[in-house]
């Protein structure tokens, strides 16, 4: 938050299996927020942490690691199958970067977005400002894309860059929209310093913002599962730019510099005549600045926001697997097939491809899905990622694909030493 201002392949391998899809219910259902995994937010912060670790202590503007924070949060959201865009800035003389993820469907002239800030100050890391915000929106929407969500509203998440020094690449992304661009967004959200340590559970309040906030504020309200107090942050955070222009907004904050009172201690817990963050702004803000209790409930009420406000997409679809073990040899192809009938007309564009993959090296494996007609879709590329096993969901745009029909799962290794097999995969329409 900033400070207070003024406002290659020989040998292939084939499993094929024709299977009865699971039953979609009859009546259209309202889906529940999943729960957010603290695990998965927390697994983030201590990527921030080691990111600004190896960059000189932080992951500010115009250093390494702010790009390199970047670059993690991009590569998690393409595989999930987002559409991201880097939009790139100057500020301060440096070069700076906002991210930008699209989910698949839903009607594009009725965006939802969420976002916080990237960027940490040069003092310090950055790991409850803003690793926190920026490591619950990433799980919440690595979350919709494991459930499949298909909601009536298009999403939208940006991690802004350059915060820190005035708010500069969320003004930027707003005020360089276009008009017909910017009436496209009916909400945003924003999420700045979700875990401090010694935490106050704070709503924006939509007292003086545009009209439409107050649903925000209440829906906020409603998610947090503790009493909450009204903020007014004023022009401290990225929601201010979208304010400016007429779009409502709302958001979460658990406190920065303000001294915690004996009320606020007795209602919310923590020590009273103590900032509710110590380390604000300083080299302490690491991961070892983090109340786990006020990151979990946090990133519990983003993604409980998040489907309320989405609208209920349609129910899901049939959902196809194929169980089969097939082994991936080292430096071969592998594939198994799954066979689709019963579905009308064509494929989601947001289709749901799990995959469940044992392998000694995950970083040789290139993995493609091949429609009934033969085209592509790459999902996943070689890396130098040293981890093992591949047990995910990618979503695929095959909305120009007849769903029925004979669909393949292609897995290839790609380098020396390593195999694997693939354990199953499914499609869910």
């Amino acid at each position: 938050m900033s400070p207070k201002r003024t406002p290659l392949a020989v040998v292939i391998l084939l499993a094929t299996a024709v299977l009865t899809p699971t039953a979609a219910r009859a009546e259209p259902v309202a889906q529940a927020a999943p729960d957010i995994p603290l695990a998965n937010v927390q697994a983030h912060l201590e990527q921030f942490q080691a990111i600004a670790t190896a960059n000189g202590g932080n992951r500010a503007h115009g250093r390494p690691g702010y790009r390199a924070s970047l670059d993690f949060v991009k590569a998690r959201l393409d595989a999930a199958g987002y559409r991201t865009t880097v939009q790139q800035f100057t500020a301060s003389g440096a070069t700076g970067y906002n991210l930008i993820a699209d989910w698949p469907g839903g009607n594009p002239d009725d965006v939802l977005m969420l976002g916080g800030h990237l960027d940490s100050v040069s003092a310090g890391p950055g790991v409850n400002d803003n690793g926190s915000g920026s490591a619950g929106i990433l799980e919440v929407a690595l979350a919709v894309a494991r459930e499949g969500f298909q909601p009536q509203r298009h999403l939208r998440f940006g991690w802004w860059g350059a915060e820190e020094l005035n708010l500069v690449g969320s003004t930027y992304y707003v005020e360089n929209l276009p008009a017909a661009e910017r009436s496209r967004i009916k909400a945003y959200l924003n999420f700045d310093m979700i875990g401090s340590p010694n935490p106050g559970y704070f709503v924006y309040s939509a007292s003086g913002q545009p009209a439409g906030s107050l649903a925000l504020q209440e829906t906020l309200q409603a998610a947090l599962a503790v009493p909450t107090e009204l903020t007014s942050v004023g022009g401290r955070s990225d929601h201010a730019a979208f304010a400016r222009a007429g779009i409502p907004v709302g958001g979460l904050f658990t406190g920065a510099e303000v001294t915690k009172t004996s009320a606020q201690a007795q209602k919310w817990g923590g020590t009273a005549g103590v900032a509710f963050d110590r380390c604000y702004h300083r080299s302490c803000d690491t991961t070892a600045n983090i109340d786990a209790t006020a990151l979990d409930r946090n990133s519990d009420a983003i993604a409980q926001a998040l489907w309320t406000l989405a609208g209920a997409g349609a129910t899901p679809g049939p959902r196809f697997e194929n169980t089969t073990d097939v082994p991936i040899p080292d430096l071969s192809t592998a594939e198994s097939a799954i066979t689709v009938s019963g579905v009308p007309g064509n494929a989601p564009a947001a289709l749901g491809l799990g995959v469940d993959i044992t392998h000694t090296f995950r970083g040789d494996l290139v993995i493609d899905l091949l429609a009934p007609d033969g085209s592509s879709y790459r999902v996943k590329g070689s890396s130098a990622d040293g981890g093992d096993d591949l047990v995910t969901t990618y979503t695929v745009n095959a909305s120009t694909e007849v769903a029925n029909g004979t669909w393949r799962l292609r897995v290839q290794d790609v380098a020396r030493q390593d195999v694997g097999r693939i354990n199953g995969w499914s499609l869910q329409f």
